[in-house]
């Protein structure tokens, strides 16, 4: 059914190029996408809704020498294509000249690619969802200290991807998505506190146990009860996984393509420079196996590949697409992400740092003061200067020790300083896009009361 699915795919975005040409269109491409999802959400014994959705949707991109326009449809009929490819090309006459657009250069298109192995064909029931939910539910309802839920949930989802460009290119791939969700509450009144844990894989099998799901959750906001605030001080603070992933993604997005060529990112004159400690190594792989972002090719056809963004601490690559390396002078690195409805644009897959040699707790065993963040609150980043300021709450580190929990307090720093002041810890785990293990940033500010 999946390779039926790609099929049809790739044929509606054939016949769709087909019309762009007829229409006028110099070149063209067309992504044709189809996703089915099915979810079970329950809340404090009751079933809540199961909820079933199914989409497919196509976008069609034109070029008229430097001009391009974009239309999308969800109208499959492959008779009303003549007009859609038409009003695209009446649009792209009348759109301003730009440079830099067009189709990825032929000889950078993927020819073959591997089986990533991301679509697992089981599709569960409602009621087996259902029954998800309600294990991770209980098992946290029936954890001490607990007192009410938010709910848990447990979903499956299933997409297909097909690409063509007049270029010469035609791909398609699918995926599945399965995932148990829950979040409770701990203690009374105002005294409350929440916390939730999860689990998404693509294969069923890989799926985390939803009554460990709900324990853990529960295990989360119980630790959370009376939390204390703590004095303003300079400390090393230290970042639990669920928070550390977010300042790769800084990194990310300060080494994007389009920020570097619009000259807006405080990294934009530090390519091969040393931005982290030696040994540290940065990646950004879209071939990995069952990956929660893995593509076989990118959102130009490009052929993908395992990059190393940071190599022993030094920047080593852009983050590009067609358009953002044609700005730069430069050749597009595979990382073009699109939706239907718009151009490309740079991003990136699978990205990671790689564990370093320290336990946690070997991590913060020096440490006399400092903090240990969960949780972190708001969008305090200047992706121009780099000035980091953001709401958190977590623990205070004594002696070595995650003594309390402290909350209502808010981290501060310069991201360059951080990043040169990093130290992971050996507990690296893919359980997002992005992923990084325990990270230790020495001499940040720490503002409480």
């Amino acid at each position: 059914m999946a390779r039926e699915t790609e099929t049809f795919l790739l044929t509606l975005a054939q016949d769709l190029i087909a019309a762009a040409k007829r229409a006028g269109a110099d070149a063209a491409d067309v992504m044709a996408v189809q996703s089915l999802s099915l979810g079970a959400s329950r809340r404090l014994g009751k079933l809540e809704d199961i909820e079933r959705s199914e989409s497919r949707d196509l976008g069609l991109r034109v070029f008229l020498g430097q001009r391009q326009a974009f239309i999308s449809s969800t109208d499959l009929d492959t008779k009303k294509f003549g007009t859609l490819a038409e009003r695209a090309v009446a649009m792209a006459k009348l759109a301003p000249e730009d440079p830099y657009c067009g189709l990825a250069d032929a000889s950078l298109l993927a020819k073959s690619w591997p089986n990533l192995d991301m679509e697992d064909p089981t599709e569960p029931s409602a009621d087996r969802l259902a029954e998800r939910a309600a294990a991770a539910e209980e098992a946290a309802l029936a954890m001490p200290g607990i007192t009410n839920s938010e709910g848990a949930g447990a979903g499956w989802g299933r997409g297909a991807v097909a690409l063509v460009t007049s270029g010469g290119f035609a791909g398609a791939y699918g995926s599945s998505t399965f995932s148990v969700n829950c979040s409770v509450l701990a203690g009374e009144g105002t005294a409350m506190e929440r916390d939730y844990e999860f689990s998404s894989e693509r294969f069923e099998a890989d799926l985390g146990d939803p009554a460990e799901v709900g324990r853990e959750a529960a295990r989360r906001a119980v630790k959370r009860l009376n939390p204390r605030k703590v004095k303003s001080a300079s400390v090393p603070v230290v970042y639990d996984p669920r928070a550390s992933n977010g300042l790769v993604g800084h990194l990310a997005g300060a080494i994007n393509g389009a920020s570097i060529a619009r000259g807006v990112s405080f990294l934009k004159g530090d390519l091969g420079k040393q931005l982290f400690a030696r040994g540290i190594r940065i990646v950004d792989d879209p071939l990995k196996r069952r990956g929660h972002r893995s593509k076989p090719f990118d959102g130009e056809g490009v052929a993908t590949t395992r990059r190393e963004l940071i190599e022993d601490g030094v920047l080593t690559t852009w983050i590009l697409d067609t358009a953002s390396a044609k700005k730069l002078g430069l050749k597009t690195t595979g990382n073009a992400a699109r939706g239907t409805g718009g151009p490309p644009s740079p991003s990136t897959t699978n990205l990671y740092m790689e564990a370093g040699t320290l336990s946690p707790d070997a991590l913060i065993a020096d440490i006399k003061q400092g903090l240990y963040v969960t949780e972190l609150i708001g969008m305090g980043v200047n992706g121009v200067t780099g000035d980091y300021s953001r709401g958190a709450a977590g623990y205070w580190i004594e002696n070595g020790k995650l003594a309390y929990p402290v909350s209502e307090i808010t981290v501060a720093g310069n991201l360059k300083a951080m990043f040169a002041n990093m130290t992971p810890a050996n507990d690296l785990a893919f359980r997002y896009g992005t992923n990084a293990p325990t990270l230790r940033v020495e001499g940040m500010t720490v503002a409480g009361m």
